[in-house]
């Protein structure tokens, strides 16, 4: 039988499942894209700053970041589970995270990617190919983990550093996935024009 937990307990485990199975998503992106990438050779994707053109090397480019993302959120995970009202502080200096860099690192690279695809004035739904499905299920478990997380840091007990790279994370989910649809030569699926308001962007 479970041991008795406090309602604490039971918000930092569901914060903890919710960023094991974001890594779990972007795992599945991972292997998505590199199918996508077959052919292609790295030092078609070498420049890691500048997106490529959409194709085979857009989704090469994206592997690093996918990967670098799900070590991150090991980080993430032990800030979560290292509460900062009753922890040492030599404790939270190893669990630290430096969410404004890299929240900056994500805003670079939303840029570069943005700047490969039409602007977005439409809705538009999930899908695009299997690497871009698999994005796009990244950026709602991203959206849930981050709303797991505010509690935590409303409370003092997870820093908010975390819940500024969740946030963040889950923009570049949004557009990553779109630059994975035109990496794989598929056209994004729109509301029609009688349905559809304004964009709200990233969503």
């Amino acid at each position: 039988p479970r041991s008795p937990l406090s309602r604490q307990d039971d918000v930092v485990f569901d914060a903890l499942g919710a960023v094991d199975e974001l890594s779990a998503a972007i795992g599945l992106a991972r292997a998505h894209c590199e199918e996508g990438a077959a052919g292609c050779a790295k030092e078609e994707a070498v420049e890691a700053s500048v997106a490529p053109a959409p194709g085979p090397a857009g989704l090469r480019w994206l592997l690093p970041q996918l990967e670098g993302a799900q070590r991150l959120l090991l980080d993430v995970g032990s800030a979560i589970a290292t509460p900062q009202t009753s922890s040492s502080e030599k404790h939270l200096q190893r669990v630290g995270i430096d969410g404004a860099a890299e929240a900056s690192v994500l805003e670079a690279r939303i840029d570069t990617m943005d700047a490969q695809l039409p602007p977005l004035t439409v809705f538009i739904l999930p899908g695009g190919g299997a690497p871009a499905a698999a994005l796009h299920m990244s950026r709602a478990v991203c959206r849930r983990s981050e709303r797991c997380v505010v509690p935590l840091v409303e409370a003092g007990d997870c820093p908010a550093e975390v819940g500024v790279y969740l946030n963040r994370l889950s923009d570049y989910f949004f557009v990553a996935a779109r630059y994975a649809a035109a990496s794989a030569g598929h056209a994004e699926e729109r509301r029609g024009d009688d349905k559809a308001g304004p964009a709200t962007g990233r969503v």
